[in-house]
């Protein structure tokens, strides 16, 4: 399936079935995760049947999750200066990979209790994100106008239109949105606005326009 209607399809869930993910699709995003760490230098852990995340009273009061029982955690360095962005980039890829396997998911900044992480002295969890079977497949979230988060002088060219269809469909915290492209010739860049969780949106809207387009973000 294509990366553009599995970025349709995915919705942000919150209620999953007590139904255990299948060997064969935990073995996949395991070695995707391997070779996203091989690439980014990160530390990223698939956790399952662990229910004890999403399960205090305060979580299922205020975040309204039910029923998840595996997460991913972003983990990397302190000291890497771009962990944020990155955690949105690499995150995203085995969030649309869980879609593509008939999985659901939902990013996860404040809203879930301690993680099994393994998380080292010199490194720190970024955020997760909620995985499983969902009770229901969600539904669109509301996306600004496009001019409202970027800008090209003259006619855009197809590729970046088709580049910021995606990112319109990128999932960011609060559905904030706080952020704006900006096509000058060939290049593309990208800036956060700020907000909650804006470089880890960053990364994920970086991810969405580059794979879909074809072009590099700066």
């Amino acid at each position: 399936m294509e990366l553009l209607e599995l970025m349709k399809q995915r919705h942000s869930i919150r209620k999953y079935l007590a139904q255990p993910i299948e060997e064969e699709k935990r073995a996949v995003l395991d070695a995707m995760a391997a070779q996203l760490n091989e690439e980014s230098g990160m530390n990223i852990q698939l956790i399952y049947d662990e229910p004890k995340c999403f399960s205090s009273m305060f979580i299922s009061h205020y975040g309204a999750f039910s029923g998840c029982s595996n997460y991913i955690c972003l983990v990397g360095s302190k000291s890497d200066p771009e962990l944020d962005e990155k955690s949105g980039y690499y995150g995203e890829q085995l969030v649309l990979k869980a879609q593509e396997l008939g999985l659901n998911t939902c990013w996860v900044a404040l809203t879930h209790g301690k993680t099994t992480a393994k998380v080292g002295r010199d490194e720190k969890q970024t955020i997760v994100i909620a995985l499983g079977y969902g009770a229901e497949q969600g539904r669109p979230h509301k996306s600004k106008a496009l001019s409202a988060v970027c800008s090209a002088k003259g006619e855009a060219p197809e590729w970046f239109k088709a580049g910021m269809e995606a990112v319109l469909l990128a999932p960011t915290a609060v559905n904030q949105q706080k952020f704006l492209f900006n096509l000058q010739g060939e290049t593309v860049t990208a800036k956060s606005r700020g907000g909650i969780c804006s470089k880890i949106d960053l990364g994920i809207v970086k991810y969405h326009f580059e794979a879909v387009s074809g072009h590099k973000v700066k």
